[in-house]
């Protein structure tokens, strides 16, 4: 960028970032050895990360093309062309023409068979599971024969109604294998949020479980599977692990085509009982892996479908270059079945980490539960969600570290960690902030956009045969681009990227555009204070006001004498237009089941009009909450 813009920049981004991290200059990371072998093949002297990215982003063909040869995709025929460098990103070019390859088998490739591939973990047990290469490798041909037994094929659906377990990561490449299509949801899915996501894609074949546990209870589960079953008419067997419940205590009756998971298994094993081989079916780069589904907060959940390659390749990157992650590694990501980092935590067996499993509650039996598993194990790569670490913080406890199913921007191992940002834009995103007229911002709010093909964009919706839905939900702002549906804010400095919330529920009270998110960093400091939410409200002129509510912590009262406070906090770190017009309290914040907080469906209640999505909501009722607010009325 120019000096000209650099200086408009640092005076927009006055705060200076913290440094929380410097990298080893001395460290080799793989990082590192990409980039020299990038220099190698092509001649080049990229002498840092920021050269690095920029060179793959001009050079994106060629870079993936390096991608691939670094991270060691297996193939069973070579590709014959990386990507039609002519096309834009809103044509979703095809990847990797003319290669042959399997998602499953990548992942399963690891040569030490006695090598711990899972650990799985739960709330209600304290015994931790291991299960080996050799033994993963073992109980997928299990599960494929199985499957093929009943007739699943290339292209069918397979979904799961599953804890974060062992079975989910056994069925899900066992369908990949074959080359069936898997999508999953969380247990903790009402029946509506199920159906809202399962019924467009019509699978063959489901896996849940008997019952489940979280925070210190067992929840039934057989009567949310019934009702599921009943809206899914294409289903052919419904394969129900005993999990939390035993066999004895379990009913199937009222579950037509219905076999306990041991059962299933054993239409599996060969005529003596043996294992099966377990066989990888040698499919296109571009093939379909995974369907995954958007919050449908607003509308019924779009359909996108994930190929192989793109998963594969994408993920690699992010864990070999971006995680510098080894075979020695030991990697736990809080997560549901039902959100993306769950996909993106179980490629790490790609590499030949160890993968830990956790299903349960993260505060029970004890708030430090994470924290002991890390000591435990000897995690040495811990991700979560934000939600968990404020709970945390709240307790002043310390330990004692979904559209391209993957991530636009990340960590990276040769760069500083600055506080309060994101390190990077992640090699070969061609990423950018931009204005409403489509002009590159650096330093303030914008709209993420991604100005060049990338593989793990989504090759199509489900059941959007013309396109048209795909291009809506991410070409329509600016043709030709992808633009996220998120703010962010680009550091010209430090190059750290900061979220700013859904660019949705972007507010515009008197011409100043800003992210929710901005109100949040200065409210979430107040102990006071346990959530926030901000929102939008019109009038019939349309003139926009922010709402601001507080959900206050236990024995914190809601006070003039805080409302003062937090609109000075406010004034002061941004500016006297960015104050919201009212403060008001709430009982509770809507949420989504993967515990994303609902701005938009709190704009439609406040403006009188029904939210008929509410599977998706972890707490629905809170969405009542915000009916006929008196104070909101008559403007």
């Amino acid at each position: 960028m120019s000096k000209d813009t650099e200086g408009k920049s640092e005076k927009i981004m006055d705060v200076e970032s913290k440094v929380l991290w410097y990298p080893d200059s001395k460290r080799n990371t793989q990082m590192d050895r990409f980039r020299k072998q990038v220099n190698g093949d092509y001649g080049l002297n990229l002498v840092n990360y920021s050269d690095l990215y920029q060179w793959s982003v001009d050079s994106y063909a060629e870079f993936w093309a390096e991608v691939w040869r670094f991270c060691g995709v297996v193939s069973s025929k070579p590709y014959n062309e990386v990507v039609d460098v002519t096309k834009r990103i809103s044509d979703a070019p095809e990847w990797f023409k003319g290669a042959r390859l399997n998602y499953a088998e990548n992942l399963l490739k690891h040569a030490d068979q006695d090598k711990v591939a899972l650990y799985a973990a739960t709330e209600a047990n304290e015994e931790i599971v291991k299960v080996t290469f050799g033994e993963l490798r073992r109980d997928v041909a299990l599960f494929a024969a199985a499957m093929r037994k009943m007739g699943i094929q290339t292209g069918d659906r397979v979904v799961g109604y599953l804890p974060n377990g062992i079975h989910a990561v056994e069925a899900m490449l066992a369908a990949a294998s074959i080359g069936a299509i898997w999508s999953s949801t969380s247990v903790d899915f009402g029946v509506n949020g199920v159906l809202d996501r399962f019924s467009q894609i019509q699978p063959k074949l489901i896996f849940s479980v008997a019952a489940v546990v979280y925070n210190g209870k067992t929840h039934d589960h057989m009567e949310k599977l019934t009702s599921v079953v009943k809206g899914l008419p294409d289903l052919k067997k419904i394969v129900v692990i005993p999990y939390a419940r035993s066999k004895h205590e379990t009913d199937l009756s009222k579950i037509p085509n219905s076999v306990f998971i041991d059962d299933f298994l054993a239409s599996g094993r060969g005529e003596a009982d043996q294992f099966p081989q377990l066989e990888f079916e040698q499919l296109p780069f571009s093939h379909p892996l995974f369907i995954m589904y958007s919050s449908g907060t607003t509308g019924a959940p779009k359909c996108m479908v994930h190929s192989a390659g793109g998963t594969l390749i994408q993920h690699l990157k992010e864990h070999i270059l971006h995680g510098n992650m080894t075979s020695s590694d030991v990697i736990i990501y809080y997560t549901t079945t039902g959100w993306m980092m769950w996909n993106w935590l179980v490629s790490a067996l790609a590499v030949g980490a160890s993968v830990v499993l956790y299903d349960g509650s993260p505060l029970m039996p004890t708030p430090n539960v994470l924290w002991n598993l890390t000591d435990q194990l000897g995690i040495t790569i811990f991700g979560t969600g934000a939600k968990w670490l404020s709970v945390l913080q709240e307790r002043n406890l310390k330990p004692c570290g979904t559209d391209i199913v993957s991530c636009f921007m990340g960590q990276n191992p040769t760069v500083p960690v600055y506080r309060g940002e994101i390190q990077t834009r992640n090699l070969g995103m061609a990423v950018e902030a931009w204005s409403l007229d489509g002009k590159p911002v650096w330093g303030e709010s914008g709209e993420l956009v991604c100005l060049k093909p990338i593989p793990c964009q989504p090759t199509h919706f489900w059941n959007d045969e013309n396109g048209s839905k795909y291009h809506k939900a991410y070409f329509s702002s600016y043709p030709g681009f992808w633009a996220h549906g998120d703010y962010c804010k680009i550091n010209p400095k430090t190059g750290g990227i900061v979220m700013l919330g859904r660019s949705d529920g972007t507010l515009n009270p008197n011409g100043v555009r800003f992210g929710s998110s901005e109100i949040y960093n200065i409210v979430e400091a107040f102990e006071e204070v346990s959530d926030s939410l901000c929102v939008p409200q019109y009038n019939a002129d349309g003139e926009e006001r922010v709402i601001l509510f507080l959900k206050m912590a236990p024995g914190k009262p809601f006070s003039p004498e805080l409302v003062a406070k937090i609109r000075g906090a406010i004034r002061k770190a941004l500016s006297a237009r960015h104050v919201p017009a009212l403060l008001l309290e709430t009982r509770d914040i809507p949420y989504t089941i993967s515990g994303k907080k609902v701005e938009v469906a709190v704009k439609q209640v406040i403006a009188g009009r029904e939210v008929a999505q509410r599977g998706a909501f972890s707490n629905p009722d809170s969405l009542d909450l915000y009916k006929n607010i008196p104070e909101l009325q008559n403007y």
